[in-house]
């Protein structure tokens, strides 16, 4: 028997340049098509459109619109990657002008997040995340919404329109995630007081995504998590200990990585498991010195650290290391 391997989907990036937004554009769809492929989508090619205002029904003006489907449909496209955070009406309205499945960068990232993620905690959350995000767009899903069911089955009541049904089911589902969530946390927690009962120094490693922490994490604590060139390698927290050159015995933790516009429903989702971060003695900023918007990367961590009450305004020690400077 002859074994085929299926095709990757084909999938065309698409950066929108809105006026007065000062960063390298060039790095942030370079930055995109990297998260396209992470998914194992066969990169077509890539845009950077300029804006001049933004169309509430479609983000992009009828002319940008029409001139993107004439490339979606000469590349043979068949996913296309908006990489802004779009309405569910602007992602609804683009699909059926372009005929091709929409993605902005919200969903990307958290599709990205949910094959990520490995251990019970990690898959909770991105799950909770992504029902979070569902719910803003199941108007995307239904098109009888108009439509009521009567109340004669077990799933609806009197009068209880589909979008309704379908609302209330994703708020049981995501209430059941929090519980089991709840559980798992407190399971954290716990191991937390333990190792905050034992005098050893907590330190935990920061960055914007595929800056380093892991390969850095591995070479001191000579752990073996996965340390590769892609984005967001690392989902689940790792502790290790180690001992420092004057023979300290010290906890280093391995931390997600952080990245601009990370999806505010992540960021809730991650928040007991970013605790480590809060409670860590001392924090080591990793950066990628080659990345082109290295400052913007730099403000970005620490805007979400700030976020977390973390950090240098939070009366927490940061170490700031400079990596892949042979790249510079």
């Amino acid at each position: 028997m002859i074994e085929t391997k299926t095709p990757a989907d084909r999938v065309y990036v698409v950066h929108p340049q809105v006026r007065g937004r000062d960063y390298d554009v060039d790095a942030r769809l370079e930055e995109a098509c990297g998260l396209a492929e992470a998914l194992d989508l066969e990169l077509a090619g890539g845009e950077i459109t300029p804006l001049r205002s933004i169309d509430s029904g479609r983000f992009f003006g009828s002319g940008k619109a029409e001139l993107i489907r004439e490339t979606l449909v000469e590349k043979d496209a068949v996913v296309c990657v908006v990489d802004t955070k779009l309405s569910p009406v602007q992602q609804r309205n683009l699909e059926k002008a372009w005929q091709v499945k929409v993605v902005d960068r919200t969903g990307l990232i958290l599709e990205i997040f949910g094959r990520r993620a490995r251990t019970k905690e990690g898959r909770l959350q991105v799950e909770l995340a992504r029902l979070a995000y569902e719910r803003s767009r199941l108007v995307r899903t239904w098109t009888h919404l108009e439509r009521q069911r009567g109340g004669g089955g077990f799933l609806a009541g009197p009068g209880e329109t589909q979008i309704e049904t379908d609302r209330r089911l994703l708020a049981d589902r995501m209430a059941r995630l929090r519980r089991e969530l709840d559980d798992v946390r407190r399971t954290r927690s716990l191991h937390r007081k333990q190792r905050q009962d034992v005098p050893f120094p907590v330190v935990a490693l920061v960055g914007y995504t595929n800056a380093g922490k892991s390969t850095l994490f591995n070479r001191v604590t000579g752990a073996r998590v996965l340390a590769k060139d892609m984005p967001f390698a690392t989902l689940d927290t790792t502790i290790r200990a180690f001992e420092t050159p004057n023979g300290i015995k010290t906890l280093m933790s391995d931390t997600v990585g952080f990245i601009i516009d990370l999806p505010t429903e992540l960021i809730a989702a991650f928040r007991a498991t970013l605790e480590e971060v809060r409670d860590a003695d001392v924090l080591i900023h990793v950066m990628d010195v080659s990345a082109a918007d290295f400052d913007l990367h730099r403000q970005e961590v620490e805007s979400i650290l700030d976020e977390l009450e973390a950090g240098v305004d939070h009366d927490q020690m940061v170490i700031e290391v400079f990596n892949k400077i042979d790249l510079w």
